[in-house]
């Protein structure tokens, strides 16, 4: 395992007892969001090259990709050409994908 896998592992495990502690009423909702703002990473960005790669590791085409994402096979295209960057929801998407696999987003 990564340093960053490590870190990011520490990160969940620390996200998820606070979660626990806020459902269970202990912690109050301020402190949750500070936890919130506190551990979860921002989205990892993507360049064309890594993009392309991570779609072929995940074995589907633009347009199929393009689908799990809710966006076009043209955007997906323009993505990978460096053209355009995948952002917001997409972008998180992507990176969840990454982690967890395409059934993760499904």
């Amino acid at each position: 395992m990564s340093k960053n896998t490590d870190h990011s592992d520490i990160l969940e495990s620390v996200h998820e007892s606070a979660r626990a502690l806020h459902d269970a009423g202990i912690m109050d909702t301020t402190t949750m969001k500070d936890f919130d703002e506190l551990c979860l990473s921002p989205a990892r960005e993507y360049s064309g090259e890594e993009l392309k790669a991570l779609r072929e590791r995940l074995r589907v085409s633009q347009p199929v990709l393009a689908i799990y994402l809710g966006v076009t096979k043209s955007t997906v295209a323009q993505w990978e050409q460096g053209v355009k960057k995948p952002r917001g929801p997409a972008l998180k998407l992507l990176n969840l994908a990454e982690r967890k696999g395409l059934d993760a987003i499904s």
